[in-house]
């Protein structure tokens, strides 16, 4: 016969094994990680706050004068929308109430950007250019930036395990996404409102695990290849996930962000594609119709970096056909592009000057979303070529950006460099290019008598000296088709 004694050490033991199962312990009120204290939310707009809880139950968000209910769902998820809000130069608390309670402590109001693509992007201010004196004098409380770790995933997470987000300081900020970091000081020493920086980025990526089945659907041209099959993506690689693989990255570093309020998105990757040509800009059209979709704004803006300059071993008209593809993707609304031809390192791969990457991707945002007025925010980018029959030389006319400062120079004071002419036949030659009128140019080559075709810079390791009156780059083009 048991004892009384052995009997309640029984039911102890049952209580505290019952109380203390994971089963339990999700019946709290659960945050993601993505939202945490020191975090920045979107100005401007309707903020969604989520987590999970007991099925059925209520939770309220506190935030300033705002307060904001809503009950969980039968799978324990719930979601308020906190009401557009302007920015704030103060941290204020969170509070988020169930049968228990989290408090977030020093949350801002700002501009919220998404930090996106392969090393480039994921490159930290500690390995770029000056990095010493940049951290020392990285004291920005109203920038701050969350690490999303490398991930990949069978399925579309819903969190991640982060770090949460940090305060810019010379302690933290080493570890920031460099382009992403000086984009964001741009932007706060223009605008004067704190800046939120999302660093979800992979070395070494392909463009396709970060794409979503919403954005492969979009694009007909990756429709046998991808959205007809999306059942088999991403893919097994032995007892994993081949992040390389359609799926895999937007499954476990973008979906978990999800639907976090975001201003718009940074991109800079390309290099692991290259030798695509115009099939890379099927796939960027993809990749911002998806993010464009799940985050449920058509307009989200896209601002993204054109390759560097680079001596890849490998056929050296490649790189050329990754930044014509770079280049047609201007045409999809809201989108800019940073050229940095002129601040590449043709033995590095990664360039270190960040800084002038970050500022260039800033003078977009700025300039299309800011309503700052009279920035110069784009070199000469090419949108014509003219050709009258029985002339030797070919026209080229680029697009006008909006800006006094349009006009055409060179940085050395000599002739535009870089330029080729084809006839019909399509063999190309060295040609020579002058400036006329300031906005546009006459090429021709004493080898070909009836030029049909130009192009610019079409050579893996070109670094032209042709540039606009604010001394931006004009970017590698070519006429043929």
């Amino acid at each position: 016969m048991k004892s009384k004694a052995y009997t309640y050490t029984i039911a102890v033991i049952t209580f505290v094994v019952t109380v203390f199962t994971p089963a339990f312990l999700l019946a709290e009120v659960k945050l993601p990680s993505i939202l945490g204290s020191h975090m920045v939310l979107q100005q401007g707009e309707a903020v969604p706050i989520w987590g999970l809880a007991d099925p059925g139950e209520e939770v309220t968000v506190v935030f300033g004068a705002a307060s904001t209910s809503a009950k969980a769902d039968a799978d324990g998820k719930w979601q308020v929308k906190l009401p557009s809000m302007k920015a704030n130069a103060k941290g204020e608390k969170m509070v988020v109430k169930a049968s228990n309670e989290i408090v977030l402590e020093d949350v801002l109001v700002g501009e919220v950007w998404l930090c996106s693509g392969q090393s480039n992007m994921e490159w930290s201010v500690s390995r770029s250019t000056n990095a010493k004196q940049e951290i020392a004098a990285a004291n920005y409380p109203l920038i701050r930036h969350i690490k999303i770790p490398h991930r990949s995933s069978a399925k579309a997470e819903s969190d991640v395990n982060s770090g949460g987000w940090q305060v810019a300081t010379p302690q933290t900020t080493r570890n920031f996404t460099a382009v992403g970091y000086y984009f964001g000081r741009e932007l706060l020493n223009e605008l004067k409102v704190p800046i939120g920086l999302i660093g979800s980025n992979w070395g070494g990526t392909r463009i396709e695990p970060w794409i979503s089945p919403e954005g492969f659907k979009a694009v007909p041209a990756l429709k046998e290849e991808f959205a007809d099959k999306l059942d088999e993506f991403p893919q097994k690689r032995g007892n994993g996930i081949n992040h390389q693989s359609a799926l895999a990255l937007y499954n476990g570093m973008i979906s978990p962000l999800l639907p976090y309020a975001i201003k718009g998105a940074l991109w800079y990757q390309g290099e692991s594609n290259n030798g695509e040509g115009m099939r890379y800009h099927e796939k960027m059209k993809a990749l911002i119709a998806g993010w464009r979709s799940v985050w449920n704004k058509p307009d989200l803006p896209f601002y993204f970096v054109q390759l560097a300059p680079f001596n890849y071993r490998r056929d050296r008209k490649e790189l050329p056909g990754i930044w014509q593809a770079q280049l047609e993707t201007l045409k999809v609304p809201n989108t800019g592009m940073a050229v940095i031809t002129d601040i590449s390192t043709l033995g590095n791969i990664h360039p270190p000057n960040k800084q002038d990457v970050g500022k260039r991707l800033s003078l977009w945002a700025l300039a299309k979303d800011y309503g700052k007025k009279d920035i110069v925010y784009s070199g000469p980018i090419f949108d014509k070529a003219d050709h009258a029959e029985g002339k030797d030389n070919i026209t080229v006319h680029f697009q006008k950006l909006g800006s006094k400062h349009h006009g055409l120079k060179t940085t050395d004071g000599k002739e535009p460099s870089h330029f080729e002419v084809a006839g019909q036949d399509g063999v190309w030659h060295a040609a020579q290019a002058t400036i006329v009128f300031g906005d546009h140019l006459m090429v021709k080559s004493d080898k070909v008598a009836a030029p049909a075709y130009v192009r610019f810079a079409w050579d893996q390791a070109a670094m032209p000296n042709l540039v606009n009156g604010a001394g931006l780059p004009a970017s590698p083009f070519t006429s043929q088709k």
